[in-house]
């Protein structure tokens, strides 16, 4: 929920000003002095509808004061004495409008609107600029990586090859005792090699190759794949899959996005559970993986796209970057959300168009 900010002594505005916005889903918050307003504005808040007059201060200065102190926040100024000299104020203030008293109830859910949009549309900007730096920064290491890593690795999986034809020739009670250790060194290299080419498949994406896909085919053909796991961990496998969601893309990266979701939403269903892919059409495509799990935590939601953060013993803690880096390149996003039962992933695709 939005917090609006309401700054004004006019007592009969305030509280007809807090109806509206209240009838429209913002919590508000009211104070009548700049004084009042800073123990408010303390909480936090999104907007703030800031009146130019006020008992104890302006309230064009007090509003360039909320800005330096909230840049993330949107200041809209308030007056019943418009004038050029106060709108040019108001702008050298850092506020995202101005708006005359008495104001018509659609102009001003409409600016307040705009405002709230405008902060989410920062806040995914700062996101994807984020996303962006990190993945430079991962680039540049992975070429080392593969380098010092993924080529002793090989060379070690080869003379392990090697060593195990050699056992294999001796006799069958010498065999048993040295193919289990051996075994077991040759799983833990594969393991190495599956993490590290994850990691470079995260930190290196390839160009896609793009083309028309219709993604229930795509949810049908994971689906298939994943079954025989499901039901033997004992997980239903449910779908509900709209007709026409088509949109532009790389089959094989999407595939491999919602099978690391579908995958890790089995993994984390107790037996007798449930998991739900769902596909819906429209200006966005949207394919969401749904279970009836322990969920997500709140305080784990802002770090799962991480990679190598994991709370599964074992997993590599790449799955789920590797599927959110496919989306933003594709144009969209995934989102991790509460669902009705456990814990919801929601790939929000374009229906059309690339982002190389």
């Amino acid at each position: 929920m939005s917090t609006v900010l309401l700054v004004d002594d006019n007592a009969a505005f305030v509280e007809n000003f807090e109806e509206i916005l209240s009838n429209e889903g913002y919590a508000v918050r009211s104070a009548g002095s700049c004084a009042a307003a800073r123990a408010e504005a303390a909480a936090g808040f999104q907007v703030a509808l800031v009146d130019v007059r006020l008992p104890d201060g302006d309230g064009v200065e007090f509003a360039a004061a909320l800005k330096r102190a909230w840049p993330e926040a949107e200041i809209i100024l308030l007056t019943g004495f418009a004038s050029l000299e106060s709108a040019q104020a108001a702008v050298r203030a850092g506020a995202w409008a101005y708006l005359t008293k008495p104001c018509a109830t659609p102009d001003l859910l409409l600016a307040v609107g705009q405002a709230r949009r405008h902060i989410d549309e920062k806040a995914e900007l700062r996101k994807r600029a984020q996303q962006a730096e990190r993945l430079a920064t991962i680039g540049q290491l992975s070429a080392s990586l593969s380098h010092e890593i993924k080529n002793p690795l090989n060379a070690a999986a080869l003379q392990l090859s090697l060593l195990e034809r050699r056992v294999r020739k001796l006799e069958v009670a010498s065999q048993t005792t040295l193919l289990e250790p051996l075994g077991l060194v040759q799983h833990e290299i594969g393991r190495l090699n599956e993490m590290l080419e994850g990691f470079l498949q995260y930190a290196r994406p390839r160009e896609l190759y793009g083309r028309l896909v219709d993604a229930g085919t795509l949810a049908g053909h994971v689906i298939d794949l994943l079954r025989p796991q499901a039901e033997q961990l004992g997980v239903r496998l449910d779908a509900r899959i709209a007709q026409g969601a088509t949109l532009s893309g790389d089959a094989s990266r999407l595939q491999q996005a919602l099978l690391n979701l579908t995958l890790n939403a089995i993994q984390a269903t107790p037996r007798g559970g449930w998991v739900r892919v769902e596909v819906t059409a429209g200006d966005l495509v949207e394919i969401r993986v749904e279970d009836n799990g322990p969920g997500v935590p709140e305080a784990m939601r802002e770090r799962i796209f991480e990679p190598f953060f994991t709370t599964k013993a074992g997993g590599s803690g790449l799955g789920l970057p590797l599927s959110h880096a496919i989306a933003l390149q594709h144009g969209g996003d995934l989102l991790v959300e509460q669902g009705a039962a456990g814990a919801c992933f929601v790939m929000r695709l374009p229906a059309s168009g690339l982002r190389s």
